[in-house]
């Protein structure tokens, strides 16, 4: 097997001959194109250049880069390039490469960028972010002025529909998350109180944590997870698929039509099911006190029943409505924000849960806050 080789001569004073042999593959050593270069770069320029390619015994990507080396250094120049002489598949693959341009974003290269604009750079998406939710919530309190005038437009099937998704549906997933807080409530209690033989006020603990704050907060998570998701996923691809288009090119509010009943049917499922939540954790609180430490059940209910007030149902109904409004509303926003691919349907659904359960952690500590102001 022969090496390349490169020669090249001049045939005439204006055309040069470049001779290629052997064989070009990128395995072997391939010969130098420097002194080539030099040469169209002489005093005297070829205006022609032609290609000998008898002797070429074998080539792959290694004669092609060449080529294109070549072509490029006497782009700008008064020369022309005649691959003729080449065999046919190299002259495919050259025309090839000339019709498809270049992806430019494929090597782009590393734009070194400071921290100033860096920093105006997040302003200016915090403030574009805030104004999408502002606008948002202006339309969806739009909406609710005309649901409360009666001339919003949405079917009342749907409403019922997202009404049972949102509370029978999930009922086996709160129960489950519902009993296991209970129980690992009853149990971390259960380290300090036992050592004062004070297991009883394990009924307390439960009562009260399940229904001021933990029976609203992880119901809020779940149904972020379970609910939200689902909304902001239903609504993306509706927005992938242009039927959001289709309704307002019909006149119809996809506000009205898509948003109103999701928001209605959440709010309104959110504190039933953080009450379902509550006594849920009592019962794994009961659990742990009978099974663990010899607590009968109606001492269990009396102390409960003691200990847990009608503030701190209230307290944690409220917070179950919060979070239903700042679920639902999180959901549907970031559905209606959905882009138009595949994989913007599954961002738009982590920036639901996302923002969903940042939402509720704010709200419980404002609402907590709020909750010691007033003396509950």
């Amino acid at each position: 097997m022969k090496q390349g080789e490169l020669r090249f001569e001049r045939s005439t004073e204006n055309t040069l001959t470049i001779n290629v042999s052997g064989e070009w593959r990128l395995t072997d050593a391939l010969p130098s194109s420097d002194a080539l270069m030099r040469e169209i770069d002489a005093v005297t320029q070829p205006q022609r250049i032609v290609f000998d390619a008898q002797g070429l015994e074998g080539w792959d990507s290694g004669l092609l880069t060449f080529l294109i080396r070549l072509k490029h250094h006497c782009s700008g120049k008064e020369t022309t390039i005649d691959f003729g002489g080449l065999p046919r598949g190299v002259q495919r693959l050259l025309n090839l490469a000339s019709t498809v341009p270049e992806l430019k974003e494929a090597h782009r290269e590393s734009i070194r960028v400071s921290l100033l604009t860096h920093i105006t750079h997040a302003e200016v998406t915090i403030w574009h972010a805030l104004l999408e939710i502002l606008s948002f919530l202006g339309e969806v309190s739009v909406a609710f002025v005309r649901l409360f005038t009666g001339r919003a437009r949405f079917r009342r099937s749907d409403l019922m529909l997202i009404l049972e998704q949102c509370g029978a549906d999930a009922l086996p997933i709160v129960s489950l998350i519902s009993v296991l807080v209970g129980l690992i409530l009853a149990f971390v209690g259960s380290i300090q109180l036992k050592m004062f033989g004070a297991q009883i006020f394990i009924a307390d603990l439960v009562g009260i944590a399940m229904t001021r704050a933990m029976g609203a907060i992880m119901v809020g998570i779940i149904m972020a997870g379970r609910t939200g998701a689902a909304f902001a996923a239903r609504i993306g691809t509706m927005q992938v698929n242009e039927e959001i288009d289709a309704l307002k090119t019909a006149g119809i509010s996809p506000v009205e039509f898509l948003v109103l009943p999701r928001m209605i049917a959440l709010t309104l499922m959110m504190p039933l099911l953080t009450l379902y939540a509550d006594l849920m954790g009592m019962l794994g609180g009961l659990i742990v006190s009978v099974t663990g430490f010899g607590i009968g059940v109606n001492e269990y209910f009396q102390e409960t029943k003691e200990a847990v007030g009608l503030t701190n149902i209230w307290i944690g109904l409220f917070s179950g409505f919060v979070f239903g409004i700042l679920v639902s509303f999180a959901g549907c926003l970031r559905g209606m924000q959905c882009g138009r691919s595949a994989s913007a349907v599954g961002d738009a659904t982590t920036s639901a849960v996302v923002t969903s359960i940042v939402s509720i952690i704010i709200a419980t500590a404002i609402i907590t806050i709020l909750c010691d102001v007033l003396g509950l």
